[in-house]
């Protein structure tokens, strides 16, 4: 089901006039990195597990993936892309910023500062972990060849943010980017895009072996979600519109796992609302439109259900619209991750006895 963007807004036009915005304010959240920025943090990642299991076949057939990966925990934040920013956008070449990121009422708050001698960005601390937003396809997959290549700092080209996991040279055009295609780990890549098959496993996806067992909702549950932010978290929350935004101006989308208690069974968090995430996907090779899934703080909770998406132009940038990103480690490095997480656990189960 593609989702009615324009029905969707009337109908938060309409529950903003009935009723006041906002519940109150939670205290905690899922447990955060100590750095933001450091990539190789464990504490930034999930490992999908369970390689070969079947798709769902009661909802849209998507979530079937052959291998072992890792999905970001979190959605990528502002903060995260400040520092993308100021190491490959001094000339900002590509767009990768956009000014409603700032100007903007619902923008994630980047500014940019005109040195004279290049650009400079900068985010306040009450800004840096919510997701960012206003953010194309193009964007996404510039940040993940950015990664790849071990966030270096530089002019964009293609020691920078042009090649590595995406070939895109240039590219900048939704029919330009429609042509992109992932590299995978054996020519180079690493950190991607999920593809929708990638990220509808990590949000619905029970956990329960190479089964075709799945959730309706991202946050572990066949039952509709709340959009209540209270602590404790009770579970089964997510920022959405629900007579009224979770959290109202200025901020209107929650800090990165404030719903500490409504992960998914594999421990992402906010794959429902927040803010929609791209996918990889091309899903009709005859429209020109990548994918999006997990609804957004400014629709109803429908939107998060697994048969629902969003299909969009991969140039297009909207108030709305972030990211999250995977990993694909080549076979021999996630062998010895898989080992290394099995030792863990054994260690976890001894400390228990």
């Amino acid at each position: 089901m593609i989702s009615a963007r324009g029905l969707a807004r009337a109908a938060v036009v309409a529950a903003m006039l009935l009723l006041a915005a906002g519940a109150a304010g939670a205290d905690t959240h899922a447990p955060w990195p100590t750095d933001w920025n450091n990539w190789s943090d464990p504490a930034l990642w999930v490992t999908v597990g369970n390689a070969g299991n079947a798709a769902d076949t009661h909802g849209a057939g998507y979530g079937a993936v052959s291998y072992t990966y890792n999905m970001g925990k979190f959605e990528v934040t502002a903060g995260q892309y400040t520092a993308f920013l100021n190491a490959v956008a001094a000339t900002d070449t590509y767009g990768l910023y956009s000014e409603y990121m700032w100007s903007d009422t619902y923008g994630c708050k980047i500014q940019r500062t005109d040195t004279g001698s290049g650009y400079t960005y900068s985010v306040a601390s009450d800004w840096a972990n919510r997701p960012v937003n206003f953010v194309s396809w193009g964007d996404a997959a510039r940040f993940a060849n950015w990664l790849t290549k071990g966030q270096p700092t530089g002019a964009q080209n293609a020691s920078t943010t042009e090649d590595g996991s995406y070939y895109l040279n240039g590219a900048i055009s939704s029919e330009a980017l429609l042509a992109v295609v992932r590299k995978g780990p054996e020519q180079g890549g690493r950190y991607y895009i999920p593809t929708e098959d990638e990220w509808y496993k990590a949000a619905y996806h029970k956990n329960d072996g190479v089964t075709a067992n799945y959730f309706d909702y991202p946050t572990a549950s066949d039952s509709a979600p709340s959009n209540l932010l209270v602590d404790p978290d009770p579970g089964n929350n997510a920022n959405f519109i629900q007579s009224g935004y979770t959290i109202g101006s200025p901020y209107y989308r929650t800090e990165v796992g404030a719903f500490e208690n409504s992960g998914s069974p594999y421990g992402t968090f906010d794959q429902g609302g927040n803010v929609w995430e791209w996918n990889e996907t091309r899903p009709y090779a005859y429209l020109s439109y990548r994918s999006l899934r997990g609804g957004s703080f400014y629709h109803v909770g429908l939107y998060q259900l697994a048969r629902n998406r969003d299909i969009e132009y991969p140039s297009f940038e909207d108030y709305d619209y972030g990211f999250r990103v995977s990993e694909v480690p080549e076979p021999a490095t996630m062998s010895l991750l898989a080992l290394g997480g099995l030792g863990m656990l054994v260690g976890r189960r001894a400390a228990r006895r």
